[in-house]
């Protein structure tokens, strides 16, 4: 007899069995119940990510995760993380008594947890190491980006690996893909075709098959715990629910082109490049006018430009940016001054510091222009807008009048992103609940009780079809 569709799936579906550390129970009363059962679940896993929103704890889970690694394996383990987010997991350990010590090469390695900058592993052997940590891990996301190819290379061996980043964008399945391969799961060109198809005539767009939705989200869930809230596995969101985000628009004058009467919304990528050049001194002025008469204590500025930076220091008072030119060590000292409280106004690109900084301690926010990735918005906001954050924060975008289009494609991706954020969240929480927690969905119990009549050619046919003994 032909095998029964849902077996056909459950036999092509590449479900790696847990090869981690059998009844790895942490007893601490420096994690939140939700938290202990995400490490349990991770040290169980042995390779796993936990895809946790942004201030979750995600870094107490990585520490506990890497020290019971440690005792486990004898040998040294390694976490990974953005630059001066080392500084924040060395402080992390130290409330929670993890023994952990931040690395700037080699040499400094110890039978212990060790911490380091991305920047910074090619003065690693990762040979030496039991296990590791992937904090903000939505740096290999990019399958050709040379992060990734680097830590394929240099972790393929290795036993024991956590990946740990904010919920994936639902839409962007080739992030799901190189976690999976860097974990040695399956490899992200066997996920796609396992799982996807080409959407239409666009070779570089795959869309997930209708029939295959189901199980893939089950074996994504198998390896990868995707948890927005508590209450994704069972417990309360009290402790967890964010102030309130207010996000004001100030929009600045723009000159009408030759022949006509009013300004025009740029269209292509290089209008907008020329009418952002253009508004460069109104945004500034009208972004510093604002945060110098501003009394409260800290600001976040973010800017796309150089040209932006260097305009926006220098008006805003008491303001250190940070550029990409900057030497290393530089760049982490003005980073840990600023998460400490000791600089008023921090000016950089979220492409430098919008990923992994904890800056509760900050309640503004400006971007003086907008670009269209959602993205590198969402990240930038999340520094500060995140658990623990006691006030309400405030968001204030500088735009020019020709910059409306970027700035309603924003708006509608972040719509849109809301969106599929819910419906992931509602299709994979009793899956992540079942393999963290060993909990099962309930459901009504399908009792057949009515023969169903094959009609005779198809039962002639099914006969003739026997193989004959």
């Amino acid at each position: 007899m032909a095998a029964r569709y849902d077996e056909f799936i459950a036999n092509k579906l590449v479900s790696m069995p847990p090869d981690g550390i059998e009844n790895a129970v942490i007893n601490t009363a420096q994690m939140f119940p939700f938290q202990r059962d995400l490490t349990q679940w991770a040290l169980r896993r042995g390779r796993c990510a936990i895809f946790a929103d942004t201030g979750l704890g995600k870094m107490r889970m990585e520490l506990f995760w890497a020290a019971r690694v440690w005792s486990y394996t004898g040998k040294p383990v390694l976490i990974l993380a953005p630059l001066a987010v080392a500084a924040q997991i060395k402080r992390e350990a130290e409330l929670i008594g993890v023994d952990a010590v931040v690395c700037r090469d080699g040499k400094d390695v110890q039978d212990s947890v060790n911490v380091t900058n991305y920047e910074r592993l090619h003065r690693f052997d990762s040979t030496r190491f039991g296990g590791v940590v992937l904090d903000e891990s939505s740096c290999i996301k990019h399958f050709e980006s040379k992060t990734l190819s680097v830590l394929l290379d240099a972790f393929g061996g290795t036993p024991f690996k956590l990946c740990a980043s904010a919920t994936p964008a639902p839409n962007d399945y080739t992030e799901l893909g190189t976690h999976s391969e860097f974990l040695g799961i399956c490899r992200r060109q066997e996920m796609l075709s396992e799982f996807f198809c080409h959407d239409g005539g666009e070779t570089q767009t795959w869309r997930l098959k209708g029939h295959a939705r189901p199980a893939f989200w089950r074996w994504v869930a198998s390896w990868g715990a995707l948890v927005r809230l508590p209450s994704d596995l069972g417990y309360e969101d009290a402790d967890y629910l964010l102030p309130p985000l207010a996000v004001e628009k100030h929009t600045t004058r723009s000159v009408a082109p030759k022949g006509y009467l009013f300004p025009v919304e740029a269209a292509t990528l290089a209008e907008q490049r020329a009418v952002r050049k253009a508004s460069l001194g109104d945004r500034v002025a009208a972004c510093a006018a604002l945060v110098n008469a501003d009394n409260d204590p800290h600001w976040v500025i973010w800017c796309d430009l150089n040209t932006e930076s260097k305009a926006l220091t220098e008006s805003i008072h008491g303001a250190i940016e940070i550029t990409g030119s900057m030497d290393l060590d530089e760049k982490e000292r003005r980073l840990l001054l600023f998460g400490e409280g000791k600089v008023r106004a921090l000016v950089s690109k979220a492409s430098i510091c919008g990923h992994g900084l904890n800056w509760q301690h900050c309640a503004r926010m400006a971007f003086v222009g907008v670009t269209h990735s959602y993205e590198s918005y969402y990240q930038a906001i999340r520094r500060c807008w995140r658990f623990g954050q006691r006030r309400p924060v405030q968001i204030h975008i500088f735009a020019s009048e020709s910059e409306g289009a970027v700035v309603a494609n924003l708006e509608r991706k972040g719509e849109d992103a809301k969106k599929m954020a819910d419906e992931l969240s509602t299709e994979t929480r009793d899956m992540v609940r079942a393999e963290v927690c060993g909990s099962s969905r309930e459901s009504n119990e399908y009792a057949p009780t009515k023969v169903i009549m094959l009609p005779g050619w198809l039962t002639t046919q099914t006969q003739s079809m026997e193989p004959v003994h």
